[in-house]
């Protein structure tokens, strides 16, 4: 285990003391998870143990098992915590990629899905396009249209977070097209060209994205996924301009004005693109924060300054909340901190959404039926889940639970940070939506492998950095829980 930069941190410091055990641990609105464990439970020398080890041998006969952390027992995993095939019983802090919102096996969602409704969905799955299901409208309303973003009345359903990004291009060029042809029918050559895959049929457009931006792995969103070389590496790509993303200086309220003048330089960047790019860009594509590439944020101020451009320029905006919506940031969608001059034109979402696809207008439905379009478009099984989910996260108040839990985990960050003075940097986030840096990658990954001996599960993102992403019922014991582990791993990495 190649830690010695962070030990050397670490051993520098003996004298610092302070501790965040004497913080009191605030009271949260939200109801504890019935039947939940009372803390991580550890019984193997390994993560993976033996047993997940077996599993993963079996399983690369028939497919690549090399991303997996462990193999999990579902049925034994409860609320916050998910168990293994080994026994243990771990905290966690990563949620299958941001993507559990109310917790393991819900009791809620458990009753539920013992009913008709559920049950019918799962074994007659509709051709949502073709012969949608009588109560169809209905669950729509009662699920996907109780968030619906301000200002946006349309939804498009698809299958992953990848499905409602690469729509959504489709969606912004086709509108794009309509409004070049002011409405008009699409002409004799429109359609012969384009089964050349040639121009006029086929235009010459683009979407523009951002550096370290991430937005799927299907053939177009790669064009935009900018976050590691792995995910693009001998996939051919489309010509299509990529701008800096702000990166911002820490802490933020003693660098504001040079802050600002980083923004402006990235807006400055954004505008030029926009008029020089030799492919007309038809749409822009940004993350509220840079999940996949190290947790990246912007002020608000960035935000507006992107709206702005693109109304100027006719160019859409498309937010790519597949990774912040759903109330991780403290408000429902991420965007809502922002107070943009209008809304966004079309707002993606997956996850912890559960469903996937993007908001919209009318403007930005294809003018012909069959153009964006799949066989299943989208899950009326997963629109029944969110229909739960919704209802859980209001008559429980999770998103004060959030802000709750956030704060106090961040406030516990902070302690750490000064307990262990040049080990952590950078801690950043809204919400339970946080990040924070170590000094290389090698120390980042010693610490995930050891905490997760000690019972808690966590993800990575960017060069060196370790992302938060709780489920929205994590509640500050939970995080107490955390931070006396990784009081300990700290703590134990610097007498080794």
């Amino acid at each position: 285990m190649s830690t010695s930069r962070l030990v050397k941190c670490l051993n520098s410091n003996q004298h610092i003391v302070r501790s965040f055990g004497s913080r009191s641990t605030p009271s949260s609105p939200t109801p504890d998870f019935i039947g939940e464990y009372k803390e991580p439970i550890v019984k193997t020398k390994t993560i993976p143990g033996p047993e997940s080890k077996a599993l993963s041998e079996k399983l690369n006969k028939v497919q690549d098992p090399r991303a997996a952390h462990f193999f999990a027992d579902y049925a034994n995993s409860r609320g916050n915590y998910i168990a293994d095939v080994d026994g243990n019983v771990l905290l966690d802090l990563y949620c299958q990629i941001a993507s559990i919102p109310i917790g393991y096996n819900n009791p809620e969602l458990i009753k539920a899905a013992k009913s008709d409704k559920w049950i019918s969905a799962i074994i007659n799955r509709p051709s949502l396009g073709v012969l949608p299901p009588k109560d169809w409208p209905e669950l729509i309303q009662n699920s996907f249209m109780q968030v619906a973003p301000k200002g946006l009345h349309q939804v498009f359903t698809a299958m992953c977070g990848s499905c409602a990004n690469e729509c959504a291009y489709k969606a912004v060029f086709m509108h794009y097209q309509h409004i070049q042809r002011n409405g008009a029918p699409f002409t004799e050559e429109d359609l012969q060209s384009c089964m050349k895959n040639q121009v006029p049929g086929s235009p010459e457009l683009s979407i523009l994205s951002f550096k370290k931006g991430f937005h799927g792995r299907t053939f177009g969103t790669l064009s935009t996924t900018r976050s590691k070389a792995i995910h693009k590496l001998d996939i051919p790509a489309f010509n299509w301009p990529a701008a800096t993303f702000p990166d911002l200086i820490y802490p933020l309220e003693q660098n504001e004005k040079k802050n600002r003048d980083i923004e402006n330089k990235c807006l400055q960047e954004v505008e030029h693109l926009i008029k020089t790019w030799p492919i007309k860009v038809a749409g822009l594509i940004v993350e509220p924060i840079q999940a996949e590439g190290g947790d990246n944020h912007a002020t608000p101020y960035f935000f507006q300054g992107l709206r702005d451009i693109t109304k100027k320029y006719g160019v859409a905006m498309i937010v790519d909340e597949v990774q912040t919506g759903m109330g991780a940031t403290g408000k429902f969608w991420a965007h809502e901190h922002w107070n943009l001059s209008s809304p966004p034109d079309i707002v993606t979402f997956s996850k912890k959404m559960q469903a996937a696809g993007f908001y919209h207008n009318i403007e930005f439905r294809p003018s012909e039926s069959y153009r964006n379009f799949n066989t299943w478009m989208g899950d009326p099984l997963r629109a029944l889940e969110l229909e739960v989910v919704i209802e859980q996260i209001k008559k429980n108040h999770l998103l004060d639970n959030v802000t709750i839990t956030g704060d106090y985990l961040k406030n516990g960050l902070f302690d750490i940070s000064n307990k262990y003075p040049g080990v952590l940097s950078k801690i950043r986030g809204d919400g339970t939506f946080l990040a924070i840096d170590l000094p290389t990658a090698a120390e980042r990954d010693a610490i995930i492998a050891a905490i997760r001996l000690k019972g808690v599960e966590m993800g990575v993102c960017g060069d060196k950095s370790i992302r938060f992403r709780p489920m929205l019922i994590c509640k500050p014991n939970h995080i107490d829980q955390f931070l006396n582990r990784f009081d300990q791993t700290l703590n134990e990495l610097k007498k080794n």
